[in-house]
């Protein structure tokens, strides 16, 4: 079987606050045998301009970015937001008959991490780099734009060293929202506050997501309460525990 190239889109927030996470995932997806790679020049996918209604300024985001992933394989996103973005809005955005055709092309060829490794790759038994209790919470637009609720419980599920447990509210928001929790911070604080308590509700040692921006709210969150859960991305859990 060939192995399978992928290009890591590493993301903004990725890249400027969790780099380590794009690291875990380049190191995980070379273990599994994929040939990986990284285009140079990666920008923001425009989601924040486009959430905010700059349709013109976000379209020449896209326009770049399908530019630079137009030959990968694979394309490997670390937050199910960036990769809704990508798989919903960049073709609707394209005017040009021949950007579309491309932006469509790379639609189907993008995947939020957890998605690659189950559906893709068909893989669910990995062996976890920490010990005890986790617990998951449902980023927004993983679970509501990408309809994607199974692929991460599939893999905590089956993840050896870890107990998984359930987290009460687990779809609900974390109250970062991108802008959100800058236009709407009172709002925003107490969604989290909501959230974090039901993490701690669970007795878990590590709470799991699947998008940068809710690690940065809920992570940030623990830390200003002095809880001793700490926030971590699936990849970051996967890293080095072998499969």
């Amino acid at each position: 079987m060939t192995a399978p190239r992928v290009a890591l889109m590493v993301t903004c927030l990725g890249d400027v606050f969790f780099p380590e996470v794009g690291v875990s995932i380049v190191r995980l997806l070379r273990r599994l045998g994929a040939t990986v790679e990284f285009p140079p020049g990666q920008t923001c996918c425009g989601l924040p301009l486009f959430n905010s209604g700059y349709h013109t300024e976000a379209r020449a985001v896209a326009a770049r970015t399908v530019a630079l992933f137009r030959d990968a394989d694979n394309v490997v996103v670390p937050s199910g937001s960036c990769a809704w973005m990508v798989k919903h809005e960049y073709p609707g955005l394209m005017q040009d008959p021949a950007l579309k055709k491309d932006a469509l092309r790379l639609a189907g060829r993008t995947y939020e991490l957890s998605q690659f490794l189950v559906k893709v790759l068909g893989r669910r038994g990995f062996r976890a780099t920490v010990g005890g209790r986790v617990t998951y919470h449902d980023s927004c637009h993983l679970l509501r734009g990408l309809h994607e609720a199974e692929s991460p419980r599939e893999i905590l599920r089956n993840l050896e060293g870890v107990e998984f447990v359930e987290l009460p509210g687990a779809d609900e928001c974390c109250g970062f929202g991108g802008s959100f929790a800058v236009r709407l911070p009172e709002v925003s604080s107490q969604i989290l506050a909501k959230k974090l308590e039901n993490v701690e509700a669970t007795g878990a040692a590590c709470l799991v997501a699947c998008d940068a921006g809710c690690l940065m709210q809920m992570g940030g969150g623990l830390r200003r309460r002095r809880s001793r859960v700490r926030a971590v991305h699936l990849a970051e859990l996967l890293d080095g525990g072998g499969a």
